[in-house]
């Protein structure tokens, strides 16, 4: 995204975009890569309100968040594309406001990396993460990228029963 200054995050947050919808896709490579044909595209406010669900400490990738949506709605898999891109609209629209926060440096990259396109880059997600106990390496010589040591350890796991209890304990 370009000109984040300029636009209005929470709006594009609440615009459904005729979504949730469901599309069935008939190319077969795609098909083979994620294992079915149905495919799910989830509201960016999905997003948002899942990644607000994740605890101090806790961490979460937006595969993960791809694979609750699409057993949640009986789809084989949740387009990808669009779930990045939503992720990084929740994080901006919260960014922009000054209440109602969404932890989204929590929310992390396929193998737990760090997120460029969230507000401030890595350098600000790995501050936040750092400050919640979790170490950050390098990888890369000339493309660097940035990790969480270990992240595998400190996942929360979207599962409904959770999602749930999160949803009362934060009423």
């Amino acid at each position: 995204m370009a000109n984040e200054e300029t636009k209005d995050f929470n709006a594009m947050l609440r615009d459904s975009k005729d979504m949730p919808k469901f599309q069935i896709i008939t190319d077969e490579k795609s098909i083979k890569k994620y294992g079915g044909n149905r495919m799910y595209f989830a509201p960016p406010i999905d997003y948002d309100r899942i990644m607000k669900l994740v605890p101090f400490g806790k961490l979460l990738t937006v595969g993960a968040i791809r694979e609750y949506f699409a057993r949640q709605n009986g789809a084989d898999f949740t387009e990808p594309i669009t779930a990045g891109i939503f992720v990084s609209i929740a994080a901006w629209a919260s960014f922009q406001r000054t209440e109602d926060k969404t932890p989204y440096w929590r929310t992390l990259k396929a193998n737990g990396e760090l997120n460029p396109k969230y507000p401030g880059g890595t350098k600000a997600q790995k501050e936040m993460l750092e400050k919640e106990g979790h170490t950050i390496i390098q990888k890369g010589r000339t493309n660097l990228r940035y990790y969480v040591k270990d992240y595998e350890h400190a996942l929360f796991v979207l599962t409904a029963e959770n999602i749930c209890q999160t949803c009362m304990h934060n009423k």
